[in-house]
């Protein structure tokens, strides 16, 4: 196998997550690519991936590796299309990460229409409550919220978006509402179990005044919907993004707590590896998200517009 050829599947390995996967879209039996994997490994005279049972991972050969042959792959697809004079049609798959609600709400509903726009690129979807390694699991881009990509990462600003208290008419009838965010102890409070953040830790900010307030409440989920469900059923005081409590605020099911304070933002954004070219398909999708929350970009956060 040609160094090329060898690159080319190591990339497809990654992007797949692991052998079986691989040998399947490959036409092969998995015994087949292990034994490639082997051969390569061999050649190079490095290990690539640490193997275990259940799961594959990069070493940091393995890294250097894919990263970097990425690169060369795209300098390559590039120049043949210079010298061929055409733009190569966007086709094959696009590895794509988001979060749970935002993921379903808003991104499947425009990868359908993306996928009727370019049939020929196949979309996998991956919805998890919690970022994943774009590099090392294979993805092509992921939707974040206010979370700043690493060195290796591009992002592109998608929608701005404000995290908000509120709570429910009937909550604040029984437990009134607080006056400052130090009356927040007082109070059952709903929380997600999220990223790496400290659990049921909550920052406010008002001019130059800052509260960092320890909440408790009887209620947790690493699930959007389930602790907006117990919002709306009036168990406690919720911090959400305003992309989620936007149409409850409007429709009163929902009212806002300490308006004058305001806590970090969830800006949303588009992230995907740093590369000089990006293929054909990669580039597409970009182009594609970005055109379809373009009508979102220009509203202030905070409006409640969602």
């Amino acid at each position: 196998m040609d160094s090329f050829s060898d690159l080319s599947f190591f990339t497809l390995l990654m992007k797949q997550g692991n052998m079986a996967a691989t040998a399947q879209e490959m036409g092969v039996t998995p015994p087949s690519v292990s034994k490639r994997l082997a051969a390569l490994e061999a050649r190079l005279g490095v290990r690539l991936l640490h193997r275990t049972t259940r799961r594959i991972s990069l070493t940091p050969e393995g890294e250097t590796y894919l990263v970097e042959g990425a690169r060369v792959l795209n300098e390559l697809d590039a120049l043949e299309r210079t010298v061929a004079g055409a733009k190569a049609a966007p086709r094959g798959l696009v590895k794509v990460s988001a979060t749970l609600g935002f993921g379903r709400r808003h991104i499947a509903p425009m990868l359908s229409k993306f996928a009727r726009a370019y049939p020929d690129v196949e979309v996998q979807l991956h919805l998890a409550d919690r970022a994943v390694n774009l590099v090392e699991q294979g993805f092509d881009a992921a939707i974040r919220l206010g979370e700043l990509p690493d060195a290796r990462l591009t992002a592109r600003q998608l929608a701005p978006n404000q995290r908000m208290l509120c709570a429910a008419p009937s909550y604040l009838r029984k437990h009134g509402e607080p006056a400052n965010p130090r009356e927040l102890q007082q109070h059952r409070c709903i929380f997600l179990r999220e990223s790496d953040e400290p659990f049921g830790t909550w920052h406010l900010r008002a001019g130059s005044r800052h509260e960092t307030v320890k909440v408790r409440g009887p209620l947790s989920s690493n699930d959007g919907d389930c602790a907006m469900a117990w919002a709306l059923d009036g168990h406690g005081i919720l911090m959400r993004s305003e992309w989620d409590a936007a149409p409850y605020l409007r429709s009163g099911r929902l009212r806002p707590i300490l308006q004058t304070w305001t806590l970090p933002p969830a800006d949303i954004y588009l992230v995907f590896p740093t590369k000089a070219h990006l293929s054909a398909k990669t580039r597409a999708f970009v182009d594609f998200t970005l055109k379809y929350f373009e009508a979102r970009r220009d509203v202030p956060a905070g409006t409640a517009s969602w």
